[in-house]
């Protein structure tokens, strides 16, 4: 279900495998639409009814801000680029564009894991990988940035799940787009996917950068928001890289 998280501001809660993902969509009438993250491959259909239930113009999209490069968040991207009447900017760290355009493979997606995959989805994936190579990321985000969106998006680099993980900050809305660095579920508030995070140690000690923060709201790619005194909640979680 779309929720507008403040005003511009959309949390476009898509399916994936029957479990909700949080993209975030950006709008205002200065800057157009932004979409931070794309969903999963094979969903562009899926995508494109959220963003215009928002009522933005699918359209608008001028810029795609990807938080790292696991394929639920960049699988829809060149489908994305292909759908829109002027080739949208593309934003991410350097350190995982080498995957975003195509010229590495996904970090977490060894032979035997595609080996066990279904066809249908190991055909998907290989198809993205080829389609990726027509991708060129416009614009590398570096730590401590503050892009001139909605006053004021302030980018963390938040390395540990992928080389080049990014969470962003809304001081305005104390709201935290924490990507895949947080997670929540069952109420609580959790680090990481450990299972798909090659480096946690490294997580773990990037959490520590959102501790000066005031945050009343965290939205989660996987869990979505979390509100039950977060900034506690991040705290408890930061001690565990001590």
């Amino acid at each position: 279900m779309i929720q507008e998280l403040s005003p511009g501001i959309y949390d476009l809660s898509l399916k994936h495998n029957g479990m909700p993902i949080h993209p975030v969509l950006l709008w205002n009438e200065q800057e157009g639409a932004t979409l931070i993250d794309t969903g999963m491959t094979g969903t562009l259909k899926q995508l494109q009814e959220a963003v215009q239930e928002t009522g933005v113009n699918w359209n608008e999209i001028r810029r795609i801000i990807l938080t790292h490069q696991d394929i639920d968040h960049i699988g829809n991207l060149p489908a994305i680029a292909a759908s829109l009447p002027s080739r949208p900017e593309i934003w991410a760290h350097k350190e995982d564009s080498d995957v975003i355009e195509g010229r590495k493979p996904f970090l977490k997606m060894s032979a035997e894991r595609l080996a066990s995959m279904p066809e249908a989805m190991r055909q998907l994936i290989e198809g993205l990988s080829k389609d990726l190579k027509e991708m060129k990321v416009t614009r590398f985000l570096e730590d401590g940035e503050e892009l001139s969106l909605h006053g004021g998006l302030q980018v963390i680099h938040t390395p540990g799940h992928t080389p080049g993980h990014l969470s962003f900050y809304l001081p305005k809305e104390k709201l935290l787009l924490a990507a895949d660095e947080l997670n929540a579920a069952d109420g609580e508030l959790k680090g990481p996917n450990e299972p798909f995070t090659p480096d946690m140690e490294l997580a773990m000690q990037s959490m520590t950068k959102f501790l000066p923060l005031a945050i009343e709201r965290i939205l989660c790619y996987h869990g979505g928001m979390f509100t039950e005194q977060p900034e506690e909640a991040i705290r408890r979680l930061a001690q565990q890289s001590k």
